[in-house]
């Protein structure tokens, strides 16, 4: 079991460094545009593409590293009234009856929609540039799949009481010294 956990934390890892790899492509894409179109009067017909394929794939790709390191907005003024345990109880459940089965869900629509379009060589049909739409599709499917993975995780973290909902890692390296 703790091999499994190592995979998944280490799958979303790699796909939170390829996120943060992702930011610099979508700064460069977007700073050579603005210089193409106002500098040389020349605007890029891949621009906008780009644009809304790597910022989807950012938060994607970002999703289960955002998850794995409590990085995300928690809101719970309720549960929090709880006792610790019920607490871990209450977000292990939910994590594992709840948000996995329904990021599995979704990870199988977008992986059949990126099968799809590989298999149909599909293009954006509303851009100029056209271009395929399989490796966006790829993306989704792939941080989705991250995305569903970690919440199993964090449903072991908080069942097993290796983790307490709001605490992050640095709080609890901190009581244990």
């Amino acid at each position: 079991m703790i091999i499994l956990r190592n995979i998944c934390e280490q799958f979303s890892s790699v796909l939170g460094f390829f996120g943060r790899l992702v930011i610099f492509c979508l700064i460069v894409a977007m700073l050579y545009e603005v210089i193409a179109r106002y500098v040389f009067g020349a605007p890029t017909l891949w621009a906008f593409d780009i644009s809304y394929m790597l910022n989807g794939s950012i938060f994607l790709l970002g999703a289960a590293y955002s998850l794995q390191k409590d990085a995300h907005v928690r809101i719970d003024f309720l549960s929090q009234k709880f006792p610790r345990r019920v607490q871990q109880i209450l977000n292990g459940l939910v994590y594992l009856l709840v948000m996995a089965p329904i990021g599995f869900a979704f990870t199988n629509v977008a992986a059949t929609k990126a099968l799809k379009a590989f298999n149909t060589g599909e293009l954006e049909s509303v851009s100029p540039w056209a271009p395929h739409v399989w490796p966006f599709y790829t993306v989704i499917a792939l941080g989705l799949l991250a995305f569903s993975l970690q919440f199993i995780v964090e449903a072991v973290n908080y069942l097993s009481g290796a983790k307490t909902p709001g605490e992050t890692n640095t709080e609890r390296q901190d009581l244990e010294s």
